[in-house]
């Protein structure tokens, strides 16, 4: 490879752009910050008012109100209010805002109306603060990713540069919410950028990062829950197992979530009336849980803090698994507004409680923070967000090792038992399909000429339209057949190789038709046609393809010289090496001890027959490399992957010598 073409190939698509991004994203980050202080407060102001009769926007829990059975009521008419916000304000409040805010990023353009930065935290905080048991977050996300699209929209943006700025808000939000710098990156990492690339990771960072520094003037630099130190010695050889174990009842746990949620969101769509209804209903399961156990009500981290203290009351636990887990899957499938994040905390905290009777002692805790993590990694699939937020919530680092096994254990059971997320079942449902998994596309790993055709039919650019009109009655004296050959271009080439034009076949054809056959053929062709280079990666050619709706380019290379042709087709070889790689199991070593003699036999028989069979589909003879090209060949080209092929042979051949040895 000349040292131009490895100058031009980087690892990085980043641009001057991704600075400008940042500048803005600092913006977001600031006002990601206010907006979470500021629904914070509207929760506040909500709960005083609905449980305490008071304007105050001073800290207040539900759990503590001395209504008696009146409390009932309230969840009901925060539910109605709630309901009639969105119907008449905006229908996308709806929900815990996470699905809205993904939707946003990958169907609608990140384009976000600016009614939803007024109507979702007003929503969320009459639903939270008349004892809906919801978190924050989610809502923050939304509301802060609203934010950001509002900021990119008035400004002259990409789609990319405006989701980006999106999530830049969104992670700006749950970071002033929690304190959780790392963790917001990680999740929009995770769940909301759906690529892994500098153009959008820095400007979340600085979003992330500019929020948590400006949290910490509003709300002050303390942990959200404060924790006892756990030192190392504590973790014993024996937590490791134990974790796991947690991980395992923890993915139950959150499956279990999940099902309920989904399956109140069905109970309710059966309804026969309007779904402006609904959350008054859920809002009336809220109040008979409330009442049954008050400390279930609204986000709940009072009750947190009593778990990572150390309390291991039954009551806490059959409280918390019960009440909390019921009152909250059927208000959230009610459509309401509310995070889930807080929720499957606690809900995740109950199960820690009740295993920290069985586990053995780490610290006061310990258990439930480590099952905290686990069930919101299984439930949102997103297993490093949810060990990192952990941490940050409690400055407690010495839990990081169960964290981290205890997450990837139930993220790695609900991955295999369930094929939506809470975050997307809904999006399926209205007819989207994304998915999880990030890699490196297999085109960018595959260069042209490794898939260029190399036997390509080229003419002189000295050659007159009769040549073209001898091709012409060479192709219809073979048929039909010959029609069906891969080439589609024809490029005129001068005495040293350097591409001159370029012909369509439908210009051939043209071409040899016409009366005066004495013209220049060079006459007839595109001049200046659209190239490839030999060192491009075939995703570069399939943005050209794509840009300029051509599916065959001409390869040439530095010197203009013509070295092959690439065809629409040809970006297959990309994907089927994937394909190769992930489904073509090979042994690598092959033990001789403890094979028996037979089936060290059966072996090299296998092997032999495989070099046999293939050398007889006559794989094993090379082809010719063309360098130059040939006045009127029109045969197939089989393709330059008989390397490939050759090597695969001699891989086979190998092993069957070494099973000799």
């Amino acid at each position: 490879m000349s040292e131009v073409a490895k100058n031009e190939l980087r690892d990085y698509t980043a641009d001057r752009r991704m600075v400008m991004l940042s500048g803005m994203a600092v913006i977001a980050g600031v006002a990601g910050a206010i907006l979470s202080w500021l629904l914070l407060r509207l929760i506040f102001l909500a709960t005083n008012a609905f449980y305490y009769h008071r304007f105050s926007a001073a800290f207040a829990d539900p759990a503590f109100n001395q209504l008696g059975w009146k409390a009932v009521f309230l969840p009901v008419l925060g539910g109605l209010m709630v309901g009639l916000i969105a119907r008449y304000g905006s229908d996308r409040i709806r929900g815990h805002g996470m699905p809205e805010a993904i939707e946003a990023v990958l169907m609608r353009g990140a384009r976000i109306s600016p009614k939803i930065t007024f109507f979702k935290p007003v929503a969320t905080a009459i639903a939270i603060g008349s004892g809906g048991p919801f978190g924050a977050e989610g809502p923050i996300i939304m509301t802060g990713g609203a934010f950001g699209s509002l900021l990119a929209q008035v400004m002259r943006v990409s789609d990319a540069e405006r989701s980006t700025l999106l999530v830049a808000g969104a992670a700006a939000g749950m970071s002033a919410t929690f304190l959780a710098p790392l963790a917001a990156i990680l999740l929009a990492v995770e769940l909301l950028l759906f690529e892994w690339r500098p153009r959008s990771l820095v400007p979340v960072a600085v979003a992330s990062v500019t929020a948590a520094a400006v949290r910490r003037f509003l709300l002050g630099s303390s942990p959200v829950f404060p924790m006892v130190a756990t030192p190392a010695e504590a973790i014993s050889h024996w937590v490791m197992p134990c974790a796991v174990v947690a991980g395992l009842l923890a993915g139950l746990l959150a499956l279990m979530l999940t099902k309920g949620v989904h399956f109140f969101e069905e109970m309710f769509e059966k309804l026969p009336f309007h779904w402006m209804w609904w959350p008054a209903l859920g809002g009336l399961v809220i109040g008979l849980g409330g009442w049954i156990y008050p400390p279930a009500l609204g986000v709940g981290y009072a009750t947190i803090q009593r778990m990572l203290n150390g309390e291991l009351a039954w009551s806490l636990v059959f409280g918390v698994l019960l009440v909390k887990s019921l009152i909250w899957t059927a208000s959230l499938g009610s459509g309401t507004s509310g995070g889930i994040l807080a929720p499957q905390l606690m809900i995740g905290g109950g199960l820690g409680v009740a295993l920290a009777h069985f586990l053995p002692g780490i610290g006061p805790g310990a258990w439930p923070l480590v099952c905290m993590a686990a069930v919101l990694a299984g439930s949102i699939g997103t297993p490093l967000t949810a060990a990192v937020l952990a941490i940050e919530l409690t400055h407690n680092s010495g839990l990081l090792l169960p964290l981290l096994l205890a997450s990837v254990t139930s993220y790695g059971m609900l991955v295999l038992l369930q094929k939506r997320s809470i975050l997307t079942e809904r999006l399926a449902r209205r007819g989207y399909h994304l998915s999880r998994e990030y890699g490196v596309d297999p085109l960018e790993t595959v260069m042209v000429e490794q898939a260029m055709h190399t036997s390509v039919f080229a003419l002189s650019s000295k050659a007159t339209r009769q040549d073209a009109a001898e091709w012409l009655r060479s192709m219809e004296s073979r048929g039909s057949e010959a029609w069906s050959h891969w080439q589609r271009l024809f490029p005129l080439v001068d005495a040293e190789g350097r591409l001159a034009g370029l012909l369509t076949r439908k210009q051939m054809i043209q071409a040899a038709r016409r009366s005066d056959l004495g013209c220049s053929l060079i006459d007839d062709a595109n001049q200046n046609p659209a190239t490839v280079a030999p060192t491009d990666t075939l995703r570069t050619a399939a943005v050209k393809m794509a840009e300029s709706k051509l599916s065959h380019f001409p390869v040439v290379d530095a010197a203009r010289r013509l070295v092959g042709m690439l065809s629409i087709e040809d970006l297959l070889l990309g994907r089927s090496r994937q394909l190769l790689r992930e489904g073509d199991r090979t042994r690598v070593l092959r033990l001789r001890w403890p094979f028996s003699r037979r089936e060290h036999d059966k072996v090299v028989q296998a092997a032999e027959e495989t070099v046999t069979a293939r050398k007889a589909e006559g794989m094993g003879q090379p082809l010719e490399h063309l360098g130059g090209f040939a006045s009127g060949d029109t045969r197939d080209d089989p393709k330059d992957d008989t390397a490939e092929h050759r090597e695969k042979l001699d891989k086979l051949a190998a092993e069957g010598d070494r099973s000799r040895g």
